[in-house]
């Protein structure tokens, strides 16, 4: 009946202590620690891999703004448009109480200075190009929430207000400088000279805001920038004048929430170019033994246990004291260029993909896949570890027909593009791999 299950037993002399004892995610009551009672590993539960696919993701007020693009051999090609609405710092010219004074002040330029926030991805030593738009539709989303997502578009002007073509520096530069169309800063310029341009009100009706696009010519990487600490910088001065000081208004992006990031993927010829609708999934054994996940793009891994249930007839009274999932990831899918994150995001979902919560451990943290990405001649130390034996007790004994499944992010979803394969149960080298702790008393 059990000839799936095939066990490992090792002795351990437990001697009872009088205390409690906490084994991983079960707390172990010092009556079970018992000299008669006896713990066995068990590392043949089957665990299947599969691929899902979000509907959507909320982008905005994420206060970054993303923008490049690049081709994945693996994921595909992949891409991000960044929109925004701008706040004037101030809707007057310098004054030091001269009624006549503002009219003697000239445009002299407009650029955009966007502040790296560190974030990038991809390869950062070919030119990346892109273009500033105006957006031509009021910034509002098309949802009840009044979110953005990364599947949310909104139209916009073919004219570029200015371009840049420039290899990123986001760990050795402070910035970039993008020099702006002086039509377009004249006439912004003009409007809060003669007091048309007083607010907020008023700007949004003249400038609704302003997208980025890259160039999908020549782009390789997607870049991070601050979306609080980067501006639309208007300078003007006194025209001739001695003065040689030079003015200027900034335009932030003060309300996040009307910033977001359009991402887009292309998957045509990939393994998983076929991803079904958000409440299916794609089974490792269709995408060569391998499960993917990606930022952005809304694509995750699930992980079910469909005989975990199972567990509970090895004994007449037992429990499960601990379980470790370790997920290699995939050989040569990873590199300088696409590194490994930290740690996975861990969620608990039904099985149409619905997301019930995160998981927790028995303090009510919490829980996340840690790297080890100790070095050795065959990578074969590298992996995520998640503690689920918490997780695996409440399924085993759960008396309906439901069951749970767990569903691996990345940390970021909603604001970068990383992506990870981790190998299934069966993959060639690097195998999903599940270790359960079994006290029967």
């Amino acid at each position: 009946m059990h000839k799936y299950i095939l066990m490992l037993v090792f002795a351990l002399t437990i001697i009872s202590c009088g205390t409690d004892t906490d084994a991983g995610e079960f707390v172990v009551g010092s009556d079970y620690l018992a000299v008669s009672n006896k713990v066995i590993l068990i590392d043949t539960v089957t665990v299947e891999m599969s691929t899902i696919n979000f509907d959507s993701l909320v982008t905005s007020s994420q206060s970054r703004i993303l923008i490049g693009n690049y081709e994945d051999p693996l994921f595909g090609k992949i891409k991000s448009n960044s929109y925004f609405q701008l706040a004037g710092s101030s809707y007057t010219l310098e004054s030091t109480g001269s009624d006549t004074e503002a009219v003697n002040y000239v445009f002299d330029s407009i650029s955009m200075i966007l502040k790296y926030d560190n974030y990038y991805y991809g390869d950062t030593t070919k030119v990346q190009t892109f273009d500033i738009h105006r957006i031509t539709q009021t910034v509002k989303p098309n949802t009840d929430d009044d979110s953005f997502y990364n599947n949310s578009t909104l139209s916009y002007g073919s004219e570029s207000l200015g371009t840049i073509a420039y290899k990123p520096r986001p760990t050795e530069k402070d910035s970039i400088n993008i020099k702006m169309d002086a039509t377009f800063g004249s006439e912004l310029f003009q409007k809060i000279k003669k007091r048309e341009i007083t607010g907020l009100t008023n700007l949004t009706e003249y400038l609704k805001g302003l997208v980025l696009v890259p160039n999908i010519d020549n782009s390789s990487s997607v870049i991070g920038f601050n979306a609080t600490t980067s501006v639309v910088r208007m300078y003007y001065s006194k025209y001739q004048s001695d003065d040689e000081t030079s003015y200027y208004i900034d335009f932030t992006i003060a309300d996040v929430s009307k910033q977001f990031n359009s991402i887009s993927s292309d998957k045509t010829g990939t393994v998983i170019q076929n991803l079904p609708i958000s409440s299916s999934k794609l089974s490792s054994t269709l995408t060569n033994r391998q499960g993917y996940i990606q930022s952005g793009a809304g694509v995750a891994c699930r992980i079910d246990f469909p005989n975990i249930k199972q567990l509970k007839y090895i004994s007449e009274k037992g429990a499960i004291v601990d379980a470790q999932l370790i997920l290699k990831p995939v050989n040569n899918s990873y590199s300088e260029q696409y590194p490994l994150e930290d740690s996975l995001r861990v969620y608990v979902a039904d099985n149409l993909n619905r997301i019930s919560a995160t998981l927790l451990n028995s303090a009510g943290s919490s829980v996340y896949g840690t790297l080890n990405q100790k070095s050795d001649e065959f990578n074969e130390n590298v992996g995520y570890t998640i503690p689920i034996g918490g997780f695996l007790q409440k399924e085993m004994w759960k008396t309906s027909d439901s069951k749970s499944s767990l569903i691996l992010t990345l940390p970021g979803i909603s604001k970068s593009v990383d992506r990870i394969v981790l190998g299934d149960q069966k993959h060639a080298n690097n195998k999903i791999q599940l270790k359960v702790y079994y006290i029967s008393y």
